[in-house]
């Protein structure tokens, strides 16, 4: 059966990894859309899709899944986010992301 990592993170034996994904990707995506300014949406989505992708991908790493399978795995699950934050990146407008990141280091100066 493998490692309790590889039980628990892989798609063909735990439906769990499945939800706790849409999970971290629902919950922060609802957030960024009730909270930014409709302009900066697309650019934070498309940050938020890398970086689960990335999170995916590392535990995919860890797990030690198989890359080749009929079945679906952690590793087509970064695929698809990357493919999702492109396509994010790709509607948005290149001035949308300097606005975005001027936004949350202003939030970040107020704080301080």
């Amino acid at each position: 059966m493998g490692s309790p990592m590889t039980r628990v993170f892989l798609f063909g034996r735990s439906s769990g990894t499945l939800i706790a994904l849409s999970i971290a990707v629902a919950i922060p995506a609802f957030f960024i859309v009730h909270s930014l300014e409709t302009h900066l949406v697309l650019p934070a989505l498309s940050v938020l899709f890398f970086g689960i992708a990335a999170l995916a991908a590392i535990i995919a790493l860890s797990a030690r899944a198989r890359k080749n399978t009929e079945n679906l795995n952690l590793w087509d699950v970064a695929g698809g986010l990357v493919i999702t934050g492109c396509a994010a990146s790709v509607m948005g407008e290149p001035e949308q992301v300097a606005q975005l990141f001027e936004h949350l280091f202003e939030r970040r100066n107020h704080d301080q």
